[in-house]
């Protein structure tokens, strides 16, 4: 590494603690905190995840789960700027997994190879495996519309994920199941073949509510 990229990713750390720094100050580090109480209680509610199949991605894509292919190892997300929410989240219909947010990737623009969040299923002993990436971007950032990236417009805006989030995060998402085939579709939030039964901080979430995008006044001239 040259001294021109140390300083490059230098300053990306940095604008990233800036970021993670207001998420915390909405109420999300705390939100998180709060889940490692544990949830005992919901663990009867969960199912077990599915035996994982590959989907059958469109070129594009498969180009983007190839960039992506280093994260099947958590370690390397960890590395490289993404936190895990330690949470496992599910919904009456399907689960989602646990996801690692990189906070310094959160912006109004998107980048196809570089998702604000990767989402995990938990395995056997404890162990995490890849099944999808997930773009995200909360109207805090600025963004003027609906974000849409390989040609699918974003889902949203919504409020945050309770309780790993607080409801006041209003963000778009999009989800793309790129290493595990989802029978309710491709881009679909959740997958009916993710569990999270067996994991310690299992969360049985309700699909989050519909807000609107309110757009600043334009200043009268």
């Amino acid at each position: 590494m040259d001294r021109t990229d140390g300083i490059g990713r230098r300053d990306g750390i940095r604008r990233g603690m800036l970021v993670l720094g207001t998420l915390l100050a909405t109420g999300l580090g705390a939100s998180i905190i709060t889940t490692a109480t544990g949830h005992e209680g919901h663990a009867n509610r969960h199912r077990s995840s599915a035996p994982t199949r590959a989907p059958n991605l469109p070129p594009e894509l498969v180009t983007v789960r190839d960039a992506l292919a280093r994260f099947q190892d958590p370690r390397v997300a960890i590395r490289e700027g993404y936190l895990s929410t330690l949470g496992c989240v599910a919904y009456p219909v399907g689960g989602m997994g646990v996801h690692f947010l990189n906070p310094a990737l959160i912006g109004p623009t998107v980048d196809p190879m570089r998702p604000q969040i990767l989402v995990y299923e938990p395995g056997p002993r404890g162990s995490l495996r890849l099944v999808a990436a997930e773009w995200f971007v909360p109207l805090a950032t600025g963004v003027t519309e609906r974000p849409t990236l390989f040609g699918r417009p974003f889902d949203g805006p919504m409020a945050g994920h309770e309780p790993l989030m607080p409801a006041s995060l209003h963000h778009y998402d999009l989800h793309v199941w790129l290493w595990k085939e989802n029978p309710a579709g491709m881009f679909n939030s959740t997958n009916p073949g993710v569990g999270c039964a067996g994991h310690p901080y299992a969360e049985m979430e309700q699909p989050p509510a519909t807000v609107a995008h309110m757009h600043p006044a334009t200043p009268a001239r």
